[in-house]
């Protein structure tokens, strides 16, 4: 069974709505009620993220692009476990995404990392979750020092950032030369044992 990470709550705190005190978790939420939700939580005093991106439609006469999460039917919020009725009460929301009806703590670092790319502005799009695969890790520009899997899609290369809880993964357009590997690549250890390695090809 898989364990949660561990985490103490300040004495002092008693309303459950001190953002920097808590841990980030995620709500499952009914479809297309996102922002709705959001907005409610902030109402409420909580430190939500909702990233969004922009997505393409095809209207009837021409295509417009409209601001869409990234995790349709999610969002992130901060908040006290030993206090999640008001979250749980909130209208439009399902559930708070765990283990055997115990909230599961999503890591810090991966929200980091969305939150710096929803502020860099660079391209962003919804992306199959990837379980394996070379590492990078940028080494310049805005999005320096984030760590994510290099894949490369009709020849316009994307780092992908997961969110492991979700088994969700949004991918970036990036530009391959400003990476550097973390590691030796699995697919240099797969020809050296002769095993195979189920995963997307990727390019650094």
């Amino acid at each position: 069974m898989k364990t949660q990470p561990k985490f103490e709550l300040p004495q002092s705190d008693t309303d459950g709505r001190t953002p920097s005190l808590h841990p980030w978790f995620a709500l499952q939420v009914r479809s297309r009620q996102e922002v709705g939700v959001g907005e409610q939580l902030a109402g409420q005093g909580y430190e939500r993220f909702l990233p969004m991106y922009k997505l393409r439609k095809l209207w009837s006469d021409r295509i417009k692009e409209v601001d869409a999460p990234l995790f349709p039917g999610y969002l992130f919020c901060r908040f006290n476990p030993q206090d999640r009725l008001p979250i749980l009460k909130t209208p439009g929301v399902i559930q708070i995404v765990g283990f055997n009806n115990v909230p599961a703590v999503v890591d810090e670092s991966e929200i980091c990392s969305l939150q710096t790319v929803v502020a860099a502005g660079v391209p962003q799009q919804p992306w199959p979750f990837l379980a394996a695969g070379d590492r990078v890790r940028i080494k310049s520009g805005p999005l320096v020092g984030l760590e994510g899997i290099l894949t490369e899609v009709k020849r316009s290369h994307r780092l992908v950032l997961s969110v492991t809880l979700l088994q969700r993964a949004v991918a970036v357009e990036i530009d391959s030369a400003l990476v550097a590997a973390i590691g030796p690549s699995r697919i240099k250890q797969a020809e050296k044992s002769g095993s195979q390695v189920r995963h997307v090809p990727v390019s650094v």
